[in-house]
């Protein structure tokens, strides 16, 4: 760790212990910018579809990582590269899983490393400091940019007073640990919080993986009306992943190596954010967030046998016979460093205009970004050694939002939510091995929307909305692609649906479309130039739950998206007009069977991913080349999980798990190679609160 990252981290736990000593001993409600809040209205105010995982579905799932919460979401689709979710890749209805058109936040503040500047999936949060997760499907102006298949927001632990340990052993040699430390002052009005894990494994396929993550809370009140709360993270991850996949007689004959095993994906991420509240009145509250984030991504890849001109293969075959990746002496460093700062304010407040019941918001985000990209090569005797970059430059960008939504309350059944976003931009690129200036690009778009809830009977609620979203097209995009500067992408998002309760049951049903202008599949850092045109997504999801009332509960969704379509043939990639989007099954479903007591909890956790094609070329066959192209048909999958948890006291939880208890061999997904999805396993671990 650097001098100054010790530095801070000091100075940031000395303010939280400081703070401690002077929220909310009974609800150690901390202030932060939810993205649909709490309360028993919460849902009901949205004018779209929205899904909260809560505390205790996370329990009941004892998941690995996100990903694990993230799919059990209606309309969510995951295609999975390694069981930990170091990179994770997220499609929302029917959006590409590899290419991120989602806003991704943590208690409201951005945290995908790049979201101007590229590189969205390689950081999200380690599933041990995460207690709620939001996922907002519908129309929203209070965030963007990137919000075409919604927002989701990871909402972090608050520890309870005391402190915890907890620990967990299971297949691949894996071990972790975590610490929970909680306290708040006498008079209730200060509250200081720590959560520390660290994790290793030998990892399915030995992927392996070394993680720490570290999350300090800490939080005041200020007189009578109003909070102020800061949060340090830091979070590093040493990794054997890499781009290379299986080829298909060794998936077929269950291989279980690496097959990179030298490649390493080193991942180091420090945030700071300071959060403030401000009762004005009783109608009207001040929200205001700083945040600040750097992380390094350091990725060493071994090249193939062919790729340095010596002659050689890129392929060769093992002892039985498979067919491996052939590596050189050759490593490539393609090492990132990304920083990001940010102000957003937001005004919130009830009037009366109109002579009707009115809920206001009004807001304001400053943003800057900066991505470092740099590549080096090194050799086997001397790995992870920088030489003289053949890459060398910044991509950056900055972003002022301003937005204004209103809530009529019509009538007492009636709400109308009408809002405007405004969001521009510059993007930069500065090649440091090219003497001149930077290239810019810059852009505007304003995204209105239009949303409404009707309340038919008690039972039954109707939403619906339409309203413009977009995604900014990455630097790589509209700078040095060869190609010229692309639109934004931008979508026309319509849906429609019922929800509410009856007895024992709860429901919601969505019917959606996304009507694209200009849908960009994507040009990545200025790997490969846009591939951009209209396009159009059309589906249906649905989720049912049934409590028995006498401890056993069923929940079950389904999302079916028959229409993901490009509308005219593309310039690259394959990809032709009536050619439906890569990485998107067009039938999702899970089905959750639980128990639960004051004793003991279990479930039994089933997951169906429907085929999907793995390229915009709609391949059928699958193929996995020498040159690193890859394609074919993903065939149909289900999985199931089985948990349980036995509280033996107050103070002590057991807690074990078989993960895809079935030992169902399936493609995740397909990237230079055949991913295969993680074995069946078994976890055992116990939790003491003192």
């Amino acid at each position: 760790m650097s001098a100054q990252k010790m530095a801070l981290k000091t100075l940031v736990i000395s303010i939280a212990v400081a703070m401690a000593t002077s929220v909310l001993a009974d609800t150690k409600q901390l202030p932060r910018i939810d993205v649909i809040g709490q309360g028993d209205d919460a849902v009901t105010k949205q004018p779209g579809a929205v899904s909260i995982v809560t505390e205790e579905n996370i329990q009941r799932a004892q998941p690995r990582s996100t990903e694990d919460v993230l799919r059990r979401v209606p309309g969510v689709h995951v295609k999975g590269e390694e069981e930990t979710a170091v990179v994770v890749n997220v499609g929302i209805r029917g959006l590409p899983a590899s290419d991120y058109k989602t806003l991704v936040l943590e208690d409201g503040v951005p945290i995908q490393p790049g979201i101007f500047v590229g590189n969205s999936r390689y950081y999200n949060p380690r599933i041990q400091r995460v207690e709620r997760v939001e996922v907002h499907k519908g129309a929203t102006h209070r965030y963007g940019p990137n919000t075409i298949g919604g927002v989701i927001n990871y909402i972090t632990k608050t520890p309870e007073d005391g402190f915890a340990i907890s620990g967990k052993v299971g297949s691949w040699n894996t071990r972790e640990g975590t610490l929970e430390i909680g306290g708040s002052n006498y008079s209730g009005d200060s509250f200081f919080g720590l959560i520390y894990t660290k994790a290793d494994s030998d990892g399915f396929q030995s992927k392996g993986y070394a993680m720490e993550d570290l999350m300090i809370k800490s939080g005041t009140a200020i007189g009578d009306d109003q909070l102020i709360s800061v949060k340090f993270s830091q979070y590093s991850n040493d990794a054997k992943i890499s781009y290379r996949g299986l080829f298909p007689n060794a998936y077929k004959a269950r291989a279980t190596f690496n097959p990179a095993p030298d490649d390493y994906f080193l991942t180091e991420r420090t945030a700071f954010d300071i959060n403030h509240e401000w009762d004005i009145s009783n109608d009207m509250k001040l929200q205001t967030l700083v945040y600040w984030s750097e992380m390094n991504r350091d990725y060493w890849r071994f090249r193939l046998g062919n790729q340095d001109g010596f002659g050689q293969q890129a392929t060769t075959t093992n002892s039985a016979g498979q067919r491996i990746w052939n590596y050189n002496d050759t490593v490539q460093g393609n090492n990132r460093s990304f920083e990001r700062k940010g102000f957003d304010t937001r005004l919130s407040f009830n009037h009366d205009s109109l002579g009707i019941k009115n809920q206001a918001e009004l807001g304001l985000t400053l943003m800057n970004e900066e991505m470092k990209d740099v590549t080096v090569q090194a050799t086997r005797a001397t790995p992870r050694n920088s030489g003289a970059p053949s890459r060398n430059r910044v991509d950056s960008a900055d972003s002022l939002a301003i937005y204004g939504q209103n809530r009529f309350e019509v009538t007492d059944r009636l709400a109308i939510t009408a809002g405007l976003r405004m969001e521009t931009y510059e993007q930069r690129r500065n090649d440091l091995r090219n003497a001149g200036p930077a290239d810019k690009f810059s852009n505007t778009e304003f995204m209105p929307g239009l949303g409404a809830t009707y309340q038919l009977i008690p039972e039954v609620q109707l939403y619906g909305s339409v309203y413009r979203a977009f995604s900014p097209p990455l630097v790589g995009s509209v700078i040095g692609s060869g190609d010229t500067p692309t639109e934004a992408e931008k979508s026309v998002n319509i849906e429609l649906g019922a929800r509410g309760s009856a007895n024992s049951f709860t429901y919601e049903v969505t019917a959606f479309q996304m009507d694209f202008s200009n849908q960009v599949d994507p040009g990545i850092s200025g790997i490969k130039a846009p591939n951009e045109g209209s396009a159009l997504v059309q589906g249906i999801e649905a989720a049912l739950g049934y409590d028995f009332r006498n401890g056993f509960t069923i929940d079950t969704n389904v999302t079916w998206v028959p229409t993901a379509k490009y509308r005219e043939d593309r310039g690259s990639g394959g990809a032709e007009k009536g050619n439906r989007f890569e990485n998107s099954p067009e039938i999702t479903a899970n089905l959750a069977f639980g128990y639960g007591n004051d004793t003991v909890q279990s479930a039994l956790l089933i997951n169906y991913t429907g085929e999907f094609f793995s390229n915009a070329a709609n391949d059928k066959e699958l193929t996995v080349t020498e040159t690193g192209n890859w394609g074919g048909k993903v065939a149909a999958h289900t999985t199931a999980d089985l948990t349980a948890n036995f509280n033996v006291n107050k103070q002590l939880n057991v807690f074990g798990a078989v993960k895809n208890l079935t030992d169902e061999r399936y493609i995740a997904g397909l990237r230079q190679g055949i991913y295969a999805g993680p074995s069946r396993s078994f976890e055992l671990g116990a939790r003491y609160k003192f």
